[in-house]
């Protein structure tokens, strides 16, 4: 193309991905205007489109109703790679490579959009049609897993979202900000695996840091959980919900086509001692797999406080659901009943009875309870009020 073309194509495009609010779009933005300032002076300091730079040694670009981005230019701070220069010097429409020179890079310029989340929300916000207001938040930090449950994966994997898609740990508090501040009080973290997050502690950390959220839980399958439990109680984790769905080893390794039933347990047995109460251990029923189990879970109720939550079995992809591998809760709670005649309905410490997800219950002599989450024959959604975030 001619100069004058090729350069009104990269300032377009600069403007054009300076506009985007998404880390993939500033690092693209960064390129296509560090592009475009070289082309714009190749023909010298006044050619057409040099920039002048404020005192700060930043120049802006923005469009109208668009965040605007601010460039830095200071060399010091934003030296350029030797990848980030080839990249720039391959884009085609550049011609010879440019000299050495520092990439520009891209910072959000948000200063009055932080001021604006740090106040409070509009309550309507989260209300919905029924009138009912979202206070309980669930995030996903991640797809990955470091289980292949059979009821939850196909033997041959999912495809992942790229990491570089995933949210990163400031997106994931400010998030949770936005909604904290439309009156949302309650987080909990899951996956995939939220564990095999690096930054775990550090999300828990800053989350609880907000004012006005009171409860961070976590639901994890336990598996590294004892090593980081601590730590994760210090940050702030306040509630843990672990996944088990055989108390037998050997068919631990066949429901997870893993290893690492004894660190499980060691998971439970580690949030108990640090006072988590309750401390709610998820079974996923299935008729001929852990059906036989149901008396041996409700026997860890007896003397810790440990919610034993039976789930009903439920379809997904690859799952090869079928509906007689399916335990009710009716089915459920009569063979407990038969064991234990004092069984009947209770709320556990902290829970409102209106959003319940399961249908709690005590025992007799037994410090801990028994819910169980009719997600297959019970309407359960009634009151129920957890919106749900992605990974990404």
């Amino acid at each position: 193309r001619a100069p004058e073309a090729r350069r009104a194509t990269m300032f377009g495009v600069g403007v054009f991905l300076a506009s985007g609010s998404h880390r993939a779009a500033n690092r693209c933005a960064s390129q296509a205007w560090g592009r475009w300032r070289w082309v714009a002076s190749s023909g010298g300091p006044g050619g057409w489109g040099a920039t002048s730079s404020n005192p700060s040694g930043a120049s802006a670009v923005g469009i109208a109703g668009a965040p605007t981005r601010v460039f830095a230019t200071n060399a010091r701070s934003s030296e350029t790679t030797t990848a980030r220069r080839d990249a720039i010097a391959g884009a085609g429409v550049l011609g010879a490579s440019p000299p050495p020179r520092p990439t520009v890079g891209a910072v959000e310029h948000d200063t009055a959009l932080r001021a604006r989340e740090s106040r409070a929300l509009p309550r309507e916000l989260l209300t919905d049609t029924h009138g009912r207001h979202h206070s309980y938040l669930r995030i996903s930090l991640t797809e990955k897993c470091n289980l292949r449950c059979l009821y939850c994966m196909p033997e041959d994997g999912i495809d992942l979202t790229a990491n570089d898609q995933l949210m990163t740990t400031d997106e994931v508090v400010r998030v949770a900000k936005l909604f904290v501040a439309a009156g949302v009080n309650k987080i909990r973290l899951t996956g995939g695996e939220p564990t095999v997050r690096r930054d775990l502690e550090d999300i828990v950390r800053r989350l609880a840091a907000l004012e006005g959220l009171n409860t961070i839980a976590v639901t994890t399958n336990g598996l590294t959980l004892h090593r980081r439990l601590e730590a994760l109680r210090e940050a702030g984790l306040t509630h843990v919900n672990i996944s088990l769905d055989t108390l037998v080893p050997a068919k631990f390794e066949l429901l997870t086509r893993r290893k690492g039933h004894d660190r499980v347990m060691r998971s439970i047995r580690a949030a108990v001692e640090l006072g988590y109460d309750p401390v709610k251990v998820n079974v996923v029923l299935m008729r001929g797999v852990n059906d036989d189990e149901i008396l041996d879970f409700v026997a860890l109720t007896r003397d810790a406080p440990v919610n034993v939550r039976f789930i009903e079995y439920m379809p997904f992809d690859g799952n090869k659901w079928e509906t007689n591998k399916v335990v009710s809760y009716a089915e459920a709670r009569a063979t407990i009943e038969r064991a234990h005649p004092s069984l009947r309905r209770a709320t556990l410490p902290g829970e409102d009875a209106r959003s319940e997800v399961g249908k709690n219950f005590a025992i007799d002599g037994h410090e801990g309870a028994v819910s169980f989450v009719t997600s297959m024959t019970h309407n359960f959604c009634g009151g129920g009020n957890p919106p749900r975030g992605m990974g990404d």
